[in-house]
């Protein structure tokens, strides 16, 4: 904490001087005030916590060694309001990452070729079937390969993430000799966006493919319009462990 503040301060008075744009330097200015006030509350919970340690330990008459516990005990307290100020930044970290992956994707989502979402913990871009693929087949159509290309062109940025690509349909029986089942069909589409994937450039060993049949709809299947929206495939963004919370008494 100390060596970077004095690396802001040695920035903020020198850049004047230094060629440093103004905008550099204010945001180095207010970054070395941050710096400061969040060093100034940190000395002053560490002050109150000893107080009120020393606090309690007289009013119940404790001996040195109970002191001590006692100490660590708070210290233990300071510990895990650290890692939970931690996985909130973790998780407000991912809810920006959502927001700016949203932004790129925003023509698409307006012409309804594409819906960016947050389901199951999980950032999932969402393509109706219907756009991709002809009824009850598995080939990509050349509108289905131009939407595709059009959304892989922002998620190439981010090619060394790993990516599940989960076929999903209504609960209408397939009617095609090809697939005995909506769990065949929705698989094998699944794996045509795979292939796709991994012939524009993205890593075999990032992406997978799963069907999910008609067993994991995201309306009810009792109108046309709620069965357009189950008969999807969805682009799940797969997230690094580092971006999962810290199980309590799990290994690192």
């Amino acid at each position: 904490m100390r060596t970077r503040m004095a690396l802001l301060l040695t920035v903020a008075l020198l850049g004047g001087g230094c060629g440093i744009d103004k905008e550099t330097h204010q945001k180095v200015v207010d970054e070395l005030t941050a710096t400061q006030s969040e060093l100034e509350a940190t000395k002053k919970d560490r002050e109150r916590l000893k107080h009120e340690n020393d606090a309690l330990a007289d009013k119940l008459g404790l001996s040195d060694k109970e002191r001590g516990k006692l100490t660590k005990e708070h210290e233990a307290s300071e510990k895990e309001l650290a890692e939970l100020r931690k996985q909130r930044e973790a998780a407000e970290k991912r809810l920006q990452a959502f927001r700016d992956l949203k932004q790129r994707f925003a023509k698409l989502v307006d012409t309804g070729k594409l819906k960016v979402v947050f389901r199951k913990g999980q950032m999932i871009l969402q393509l109706p079937s219907g756009i991709l693929f002809a009824s009850g087949q598995a080939e990509l159509s050349k509108e289905g390969q131009t939407a595709l290309s059009e959304v892989l062109n922002v998620l190439s940025e981010f090619k060394d993430r790993r990516f599940a690509i989960a076929g999903h349909t209504d609960t209408d029986p397939i009617k095609s000799k090809k697939f005995k089942s909506n769990w065949e069909l929705s698989t094998a589409r699944a794996l045509t966006v795979v292939q796709f994937m991994i012939g524009a450039g993205f890593p075999a060993t990032n992406v997978s493919a799963v069907g999910f049949g008609e067993f994991d709809p995201v309306a009810p299947n009792d109108t046309d319009a709620n069965k357009q929206l189950n008969r999807r495939i969805e682009i799940i963004l797969v997230p690094d462990l580092s971006e999962l919370p810290t199980l309590t008494g799990a290994e690192p």
